[in-house]
């Protein structure tokens, strides 16, 4: 595991865009796993202006995303479809029928959650995966107990996770009980993984994913036993890590 320092949330973005930015130019025809929330936005920042610079050719990439929420649709300003497009897809060349996203307005769970799997395997698999770290070790939607073999699966979200995400919505009410997300097993047949992390709030779980023991528990830890991840984290995320 190779764990970058950054000095702050800018520096974080920057490093990791990077990172993301040589496997698009090492391989343009890449597969790239994609995640949501407050913590990569200002990676796509970085990658849009590398795309606007001229640096960056988009046009033979795909994209899969890690997770979506369950009953939501892609016009719908809080799924993670939206949030894509906002933050990223619109702004790049990107073809549109090269992104997938879970479909979170398929009612047959096991059918949505197949198709995606079979969408990775279509695409020869994820050559990068992104992911962040949430409070409690989850990553994608893998809450603390999730079993590892698992693929692309429907989980009940736990009520520290629907909290987190309130933010989001104008109600805690409003947030989705449920969610369509990329299993452990999933995730852990990425080529390469990226973390990224920032905040003092998330030292501890950094501590203890990366340096504790690999346990369900802390869904993270099993990154651990992946050949080739990088964990890019500012400093206050790594000021509880025994390094």
């Amino acid at each position: 595991m190779n764990i970058i320092k950054a000095k702050d949330y800018q520096d974080m973005s920057r490093k990791a865009a990077n990172i993301i930015s040589a496997q698009i130019i090492m391989k343009p025809d890449c597969v790239l796993g994609l995640a949501t929330g407050s913590t990569p936005v200002g990676i796509y920042r970085q990658l849009i202006d590398g795309y606007q610079k001229g640096d960056l050719d988009f046009s033979k990439v795909a994209t899969v995303n890690l997770d979506e929420y369950r009953g939501l649709k892609h016009t719908d300003p809080q799924s993670y479809y939206y949030f894509m497009r906002e933050n990223l897809f619109k702004h790049v060349n990107l073809r549109e029928d090269a992104t997938f996203v879970p479909d979170g307005t398929n009612e047959d769970a096991g059918e949505a959650c197949a198709k995606h799997e079979e969408t990775i395997h279509s695409l020869g698999g994820i050559d990068l995966q992104l992911l962040g770290l949430g409070n409690n070790g989850h990553i994608g939607f893998n809450e603390p107990g999730a079993a590892f073999e698992k693929e692309t699966h429907c989980v009940d979200l736990t009520k520290s996770t629907i909290e987190a995400n309130s933010r989001f919505f104008t109600s805690i009410d409003e947030v989705p009980t449920q969610a369509y997300t990329m299993g452990i097993r999933t995730i852990m047949q990425a080529r390469k993984i990226l973390v990224v992390v920032n905040g003092e709030g998330k030292a501890e779980i950094v501590a203890r994913a990366f340096w504790g023991p690999v346990t369900p528990e802390v869904p993270a830890s099993i990154l651990q036993m992946h050949p080739d991840v990088t964990v890019v984290a500012d400093e206050a995320a790594l000021s509880k890590a025994p390094m």
